[in-house]
């Protein structure tokens, strides 16, 4: 998709008879989206399949690009020291780390891993250059007066430095042609939805765009009103939409910021369309452009100069995501191998005790209320699986099979759901992953619970906060799920690789109460 500007995108490819107008569609053949609560209109579904690829996030390229001026330049430090036969000499070796260590910083000081500068190979290149000239100078001033150089050193700095130079001209050539790509396919952005639309959103969206090297794509407008206050084109954007259907918008689009563009005084209205959105895995930002309660400054946050009130901040963003997606996959190999014993028993066991396939797969929930298919041993007879889970296993559930009936009390036929984990649909810690149809008293969970779907905005887990604090096996009564969402949503919450270490740690001593587990 190439990057043009957003208001001549939407006049090419927006269907222009639903504003109205005669023109053609320009996409013909559009996904459907899926069908929930609220149904996007065609102009709505052919405005989100603009949006297919995935964004680049800025901080993990950013920080990912500091990542490798590090160690290449470490790396280029200590081979110069094992060619010249000094790589045993400790100082000279934490000297190499350091050095790294203040490059890096020196270039983050001048701006150098800004995403403006990683555009401009000239201006880029001036400012790590720039940084790594002040080091060695610095190096060299400190030597002069401590009087510590010998004349072998000389030698050595020159080459790092000449290597140094090298590496800095070849990585960020190579940089400025990926990011000018990724520019100009629109993967560098923040896709962002105007929540309410008038004279306010008309103001958000002017000063948006009158910022340099802004980031932030919208994506359209979404607003429960019907009449003057609200029309249908805003500064060139499309209302696509009502509030509830920007819920659908936002799982399909995977947006990243939500601006509520209504005023702070109206705060009843606020409030109601933030109970409606906050289910999104997205930041959610008040306008405070037309404030006049005139907060401190510190109570914003600003997009150029235009301020905002941080409502609610997407969870395991960025460099979080990735810290959590690299403990599954450590953790999830050594226990899917030091399992590999306990498993192999139990699909014999399940195998010779009763007819039929040893796995089972079940439709859940998975993140941004997507469906997967989690992996489960089998523990009911064949002819009884209950692959909708309309009907909860209760105690003595005659469906149930012998085997099944231990394995489901010790958690064992939920073991096979490592496989989910290392494929990247399940957590190793995180809200179960309850089936699409589950329901109590005939009343679907997200009746039971107002804002159920919210603890769908991190991925699912083998195992949770709900559940060593109790709250497993059997949900009868609307108390049990309402005490299961309180709890995973303060997981969300509180979110850290020491808390999900924690949770772990005592998953195998709370499986032993087996009380509420059939």
């Amino acid at each position: 998709m190439k990057q043009i500007d957003p208001k001549t995108l939407y006049r090419q490819s927006v269907d222009l008879a639903a504003l109205g107008g005669d023109g053609p569609v320009a996409f013909d053949a559009v996904p459907e989206a899926p069908r929930t609560a609220a149904t996007l209109s065609d102009q709505a579904r052919e405005v989100a399949a603009l949006f297919s690829d995935r964004p680049i996030s800025r901080r993990l390229l950013a920080g990912s690009v500091r990542a490798l001026d590090f160690v290449a330049l470490a790396a280029l430090g200590l081979t110069t020291l094992a060619i010249a036969g000094g790589f045993d000499d400790g100082i000279r070796t934490a000297a190499v780390g350091i050095g790294a260590a203040l490059a890096v910083l020196f270039v983050q000081a001048l701006e150098g891993y800004q995403i403006a500068a990683f555009r401009n190979f000239a201006s880029q290149l001036g400012r790590v250059l720039a940084a790594w000239g002040m080091l060695f100078a610095g190096a060299a001033a400190l030597a002069f007066f401590t009087g510590r150089m010998e004349g072998g050193e000389g030698l050595l700095v020159a080459r790092w430095f000449v290597g140094g130079v090298a590496w800095f001209f070849a990585s960020r050539a190579i940089l400025t042609r990926l990011v000018v790509g990724w520019t100009r396919d629109g993967r560098l952005e923040r896709r962002a939805v105007i929540v309410g639309g008038g004279k306010l959103a008309e103001e958000v969206i002017r000063g948006l765009e009158a910022q340099r090297d802004n980031d932030i794509r919208i994506c359209g407008i979404f607003d429960d009103r019907d009449d003057e206050r609200s029309p249908a084109m805003v500064e060139g954007y499309p209302k696509l939409g009502t509030v509830p259907e920007l819920v659908e918008f936002g799982r399909i689009v995977k947006l990243d910021m939500l601006i509520v563009a209504l005023p702070i005084t109206a705060a009843l209205r606020v409030q109601q369309m933030l109970r409606k959105l906050w289910v999104l895995p997205v930041d959610i930002r008040l306008s405070a452009h037309s404030d006049k309660l005139k907060f401190r400054p510190r109570n914003y946050t600003y997009e150029g100069s235009l301020p905002f009130i941080d409502v609610v901040d997407k969870p395991l963003a960025d460099w979080d995501a990735v810290s959590k997606r690299i403990f599954d996959l450590v953790v999830g190999t050594l226990a899917l191998v030091a399992l590999a014993p306990l498993m192999v028993g139990a699909a014999i066991a399940v195998k010779a005790t009763s007819k039929g396939p040893i796995f089972f797969r079940q439709k859940r929930f998975g993140f941004n209320n997507e469906v997967i298919s989690v992996w489960k041993f089998r523990s009911m007879f064949v002819d009884l699986c209950d692959a909708d889970v309309k009907q909860a296993v209760t105690k003595g559930d005659p469906r149930v099979t012998p085997v099944g009936r231990f394995i489901r009390k010790t958690s064992i036929d939920e073991l096979p759901q490592l496989f989910n984990v290392l494929s990247g649909e399940l957590s190793l810690v995180g809200p179960r992953p309850h089936a699409i149809m589950a329901q109590t008293e005939n009343r679907m969970w997200d009746n039971v619970v107002d804002g159920y779907f919210a603890r769908h905005k991190v991925k699912p887990g083998i195992t949770g906060w709900a559940q060593i604090n109790g709250w497993r096996g059997e949900i009868d009564t609307p108390e049990k799920i309402r005490k299961r969402i309180e709890h995973d949503i303060y997981y969300i919450e509180n979110w850290s690789i020491l808390f999900d270490i924690k949770i772990l740690a005592l998953t195998p001593f709370r499986l032993f109460d087996t009380r509420n587990a059939y």
